[in-house]
């Protein structure tokens, strides 16, 4: 019952943010499986909480690779561009969950990683409030960074309204809803050192790798597809560092790190929730014991999270040290979308 509950929310989660067609799926699934398959079997006794685990978007990712791989042209016939009645959906679906049982299975194995390149668009009003803050080069790090895509924010061009950011010629363009007030885009900003970590880090010149990534751009949302090879072509020709590496252990090294004449920048976006409670608090005391030592180089956080695990948005917020004072600048859209500036124009 827990999993059939999983994935009706899920599927109402995906009504909310423009996948119809992941809806359906997520609607479809649980009556497709049963324990006489490894995927099914898993599913059905999977002894972690399927919501936190994002169970449904495992298996959805595994499907969506299957058709990008060619492995299953049935599944690609019913699979957008593609439209298919309900009973043509289901018989490919059985079909592909009898036929790559075992790959489907190990599709579960591993939490999404969908590197949402539209989220940069939701972070750098935040980078931008700390050039104006600081005036100083950054060095910015990121956890949960997955392929490292969003570390390369200042090399794609933005617009909110009529005001835009960045490098019009770059193959990365950003065209987020503006609700209310556009964010401010005046100040400093100049990215001295990027980096980041991740569990298990996706290294997009593998092409393995890579499929995996784009499997889980949902399938009917061409124009985040896009914006991923986008970025994939640009971090070919500027390599991001990358490190597989526990989120606490990293930013711990690389605070041991800092320079004296740089901002030390962390940063993520919906990941935050995949973290044990440990982890987040290992984090939160490592940020605030580096930014009050005496002295020290200034520190900030910038985070696109859900305050609450319910709520319908996230919330661009900041924090910055010495003294650890916290703003929220924004609510955002959890695929970038939209944003709306909170914060004022004074940030």
């Amino acid at each position: 019952m827990m999993q059939e509950e999983h994935f009706a929310s899920q599927a109402r989660a995906c009504d909310r943010l423009g996948s119809p067609f992941t809806a359906r799926l997520c609607r479809m699934l649980p009556r497709l499986l049963n324990e006489r398959s490894l995927t099914g079997g898993r599913i059905q006794s999977w002894p972690g909480d399927p919501a936190a685990d994002a169970l449904a978007l495992r298996l959805v990712g595994g499907l969506h690779g299957l058709v990008l791989s060619g492995e299953h042209a049935g599944l690609a016939a019913v699979y957008p561009p593609n439209e298919a009645p309900d009973d043509l959906l289901e018989e490919a679906l059985l079909a592909a969950l009898a036929h790559h049982d075992a790959a489907l299975s190990k599709a579960l194995d591993s939490p999404p990683q969908t590197n949402e390149i539209a989220r940069a668009a939701m972070l750098l009003p935040g980078f931008l409030a700390i050039g104006r803050e600081f005036g100083m080069p950054m060095a910015v790090r990121e956890i949960g960074a997955s392929a490292g895509l969003n570390l390369l924010f200042d090399q794609f061009h933005y617009r909110y309204g009529d005001s835009c950011w960045g490098d019009e010629a770059s193959p990365v363009k950003l065209v987020p809803q503006v609700h209310g007030t556009p964010p401010p885009l005046g100040g400093f900003l100049d990215v001295s050192s990027r980096a980041g970590c991740d569990l298990a880090p996706v290294n997009v010149a593998n092409g393995a790798d890579r499929l995996r990534l784009k499997s889980y751009v949902w399938a009917d949302q061409k124009a985040r597809l896009e914006r991923l090879e986008a970025a994939i072509s640009l971090v070919e020709q500027t390599p991001v560092t990358l490190q597989r590496a526990d989120a606490s252990g990293f930013l711990a090294a690389q605070l041991a790190q800092r320079n004296e004449n740089e901002v030390f920048v962390l940063f993520h976006s919906i990941m935050w929730q995949y973290l044990p409670g440990k982890t987040q608090r290992q984090i939160e005391n490592c940020l605030d014991e580096a930014g009050n030592v005496a002295g020290a180089p200034p520190l900030a956080w910038l985070r696109m999270e859900p305050i609450s695990p319910a709520d319908s948005c996230a919330t661009l917020r900041l924090s910055l040290w010495p003294g650890g004072q916290t703003r929220d600048l924004a609510r955002c859209d959890y695929h970038g979308r939209w944003i709306e500036w909170v914060a004022g124009t004074e940030v």
